[in-house]
Order: C-alpha cells, then sequence, then structure tokens
C-alpha cells in the first residue's frame, strides 16, 4: 500500500443538497465543473489563474474550508470569525486524505489576514516554539505576509493561498515562490489562487486558466495573463488609451 500521498488526493460533492443547482456559486461555470466532476490538485502547487469574478477565489476559499481550514484564513486549529461571507461551497465538498499524510495546513487569505493577526494577539499559541511570535500588525503588510511564510509554512500539509501576491514585491514574490518550492520538497502541498505572472511562472506548478469555460489546464506561455501583461509592458499606450482621456 502506498503511504506516500498528498495531503489531499481528491475533492468531491459530498452533499448535493448543500449546494442546488442553479444556486450561487453553482452557477460559475469552474465551480460546476468541480461539483460535477470532482477536483484532483497536483502532489506539489496547482495554480488558478484567471480574471475576477471566474471563480477562482471561490474555489481556494471551498477547498479550504472542506480540508478543515479556518475559512477566514488560518490553521485548522484556531477558529475566529467576523462576518461569515463564505459560499456553501466547503460544506458541500468531502475531501479525499491521502493515507498517511498529515492534517496540518494553512489558508492565506489576503482580504482577511488583518482579522487573523487580531486572533492570534488575542489567543496566543500555546506551542512552546511559538513562544516569540512576530508582532504581525506592527509589520508592513508585506512584511507581515512574509513573517507568516516563514512560520506558518514549515510542514508537509495542505497550503490555500488566495492572491497572496497583494502584499508582495517583484522580490518578496519570488521569496514566496522559494518558500512553495521548499514546502514541496518537504512533502507539502498548495492551491493558489492569482493574478501574477511571476509566480504563475514557478517551475513545476499545474496551471489551470479560470473562465467561462470552467477550468482548462494550461502553460504559461499560453495565459492570457501572460499575453496581456507582455503585450502592456512592450507598449502600455496601446492600453492606456482606452482608460484615460
Amino acid at each position: 500500500m502506498d503511504f506516500d500521498q498528498p495531503p489531499v488526493r481528491r475533492f468531491t460533492l459530498a452533499d448535493p443538497g448543500a449546494l442546488p443547482r442553479g444556486a450561487w456559486p453553482a452557477t460559475v461555470p469552474a465551480v460546476a465543473q468541480v461539483l460535477r466532476e470532482g477536483f484532483t490538485p497536483a502532489k506539489g502547487v496547482t495554480m488558478l489563474v484567471g480574471e475576477n469574478g471566474s471563480g477562482k477565489s471561490t474555489l481556494v476559499e471551498g477547498f479550504a474550508e472542506a480540508f478543515g481550514l479556518a475559512p477566514e484564513g488560518g490553521t485548522p486549529y484556531g477558529r475566529h470569525t467576523t462576518r461569515r461571507s463564505e459560499s456553501p461551497l466547503g460544506r458541500a465538498l468531502r475531501v479525499e486524505r491521502g493515507l498517511g499524510s498529515g492534517r496540518y495546513g494553512f489558508f492565506l487569505r489576503a482580504e482577511t489576514m488583518h482579522h487573523w493577526y487580531t486572533f492570534l494577539e488575542d489567543n496566543p499559541p500555546p506551542d512552546s516554539s511559538r513562544s516569540r511570535e512576530p508582532r504581525f500588525h506592527e509589520m508592513s503588510h508585506g512584511e507581515s505576509f512574509l513573517a507568516v511564510l516563514r512560520t506558518r509554512f514549515d510542514s508537509p500539509g495542505f497550503y490555500c493561498l488566495d492572491e497572496p501576491e497583494a502584499a508582495l514585491s517583484f522580490s518578496s514574490t519570488l521569496g514566496l515562490i522559494g518558500a512553495l518550492a521548499y514546502l514541496v520538497a518537504d512533502g507539502g502541498q498548495a492551491v493558489c489562487a492569482t493574478h501574477s505572472p511571476v509566480l504563475a511562472a514557478m517551475p513545476g506548478v499545474r496551471l489551470l486558466e479560470v473562465g467561462e469555460w470552467g477550468l482548462r489546464e494550461t502553460t504559461w506561455e499560453d495565459l492570457e495573463l501572460v499575453r496581456h501583461w507582455r503585450a502592456y509592458l512592450d507598449a502600455p499606450q496601446r492600453y492606456l488609451r482606452h482608460v484615460v482621456d
């Protein structure tokens, strides 16, 4: 029996009643595809790339909650909530875990990390190894994200990242790629939603483009995101003339 398996083998629909057909987010093509066919993440890193509203963040959020991670960000062991805004997708999915794999993970959700920092200050981890916890609120947005990578992305678990590049400079985004590469080498697994062509270029990732077609496997060179960035950097006025008078 193969015990060398990733933390997540597959996500499938567990409870059709939790997400009726015709109700959001089942109306989003990418979500509908996952509900219909299931979703098998790569053993290493899966990148979801697409326009706003395409469903990539909804999927990452659903995968995180189905795995048992706090839907507003964090680990499986600390729960905090401000105002529930998550879709019912996470409660409708079943996770098939890898044999012998751990249950640790982390959900880095850019829009709610501020709340997680506050939760952490109010509920310091009992683990002595966290006794010198970074003071996240006293750091810049980007510095705090890098501190999260340094202190939380350190076990071979399942990691979900929703647009982590939002707080990161070019060089820090390269640092994130390095952190993910280290994580994968240690047996970790990650699913990441991104708008960053830098992050999407990480070697060895499974790239899925998200759009009106649902999910489709692609290459970095064929991403619409990459084509637009290349064209924009080559001639910015080609785009700006349509938005600036």
